[in-house]
């Protein structure tokens, strides 16, 4: 049976302070804190040999955590550039790769921006090359894994809740990310109310496979905004910018959604995490 899961986007500042060195440390330490998730970033580039990589999946196995990846962050296919179109369909099936290894399932994706085009070309052109994308990933034997599109925070970028929705009609595995942070920040402050978080949802659910957005992955963190979007990522501690948890935690509950919850609080994405599962457990249980 499926359960909302929670974990940290990579090594909380706590896991240093306490002598660890090593993401082969991070399942067990993540484990003894009773979380059950762990976001593996190669937002900066994919420098893990498969053998470290299996290394830390046989540990994420062994304690009962789930791996997911997160591809690089210069991906981009909205680009006119062949060039970089080219490169990124390599970011993320090398992503998928190193992923298969470390026996997870989900790997997140900016999908790109829109330089200096108009919106709807850079939205046509992703389509256009997701189409492409899912070829390859197909001829590769990666298409058990899912292709995690996720909603942006910035107004250049491609990734507002209706686009993702659109990309992840394209494939069976292509499986929306919420990151409700960079949600809050497009609408500048909008995520209030469970009903808020509901209508997102919903959207989902009247688009989409009803088992995509039951499991669908979640990024979340309080996040600071200013008129053109993100700024940086904050604490669960923040008061002024949000979003709340709370409520999304309610709307998850109501609508009967088990999805993969992963904290992105800066320095705290594990002790976050852990406050949030406590808050979600609690709303549960009464």
């Amino acid at each position: 049976m499926s359960e909302t899961k929670f974990g940290p986007a990579g090594n909380d500042q706590l896991f240093y302070d306490e002598g660890n060195t090593s993401s082969l440390q991070a399942p067990k330490w993540i484990a003894n804190l009773g979380l059950n998730l762990f976001e593996y970033s190669f937002g900066s580039g994919i420098n893990i040999s498969d053998a470290n990589a299996r290394l830390i999946g046989e540990e994420a196995k062994k304690y009962g955590i789930e791996m997911s990846v997160h591809a690089p962050y210069y991906i981009n296919f909205a680009s006119v550039e062949p060039e970089l179109v080219e490169k990124s369909f390599m970011y993320v099936t090398k992503s998928l790769e190193k992923l298969k290894i470390f026996g997870g399932k989900n790997c997140v994706v900016h999908m790109g921006s829109t330089g200096r085009q108009r919106r709807e070309e850079a939205f046509e052109g992703i389509m256009r090359n997701l189409d492409i994308l899912l070829e390859k990933v197909e001829e590769k034997g990666l298409s058990d894994l899912y292709i995690c599109p996720e909603t942006m925070g910035k107004n250049v970028q491609i990734g507002t809740v209706d686009e993702i929705v659109e990309f992840c009609k394209k494939g069976k595995n292509l499986v929306p990310t919420f990151d409700f942070g960079h949600i809050n920040c497009i609408g500048q402050g909008s995520l209030k109310t469970k009903q808020d978080y509901e209508a997102i949802f919903e959207k989902a659910l009247n688009n989409l496979d009803e088992e995509k957005v039951k499991n669908c992955h979640i990024h979340f963190s309080k996040i600071q905004y200013g008129p053109k979007g993100e700024l940086k990522h904050l604490t669960l501690e923040d008061n002024l910018y949000g979003p709340p948890f709370e409520p999304l935690a309610e709307a998850i509950i109501e609508l009967r959604l088990t999805p993969s919850i992963i904290c992105e609080c800066k320095g705290k994405m594990a002790i976050d995490a852990v406050t949030m599962q406590k808050i979600y457990n609690s709303l549960k249980n009464n």
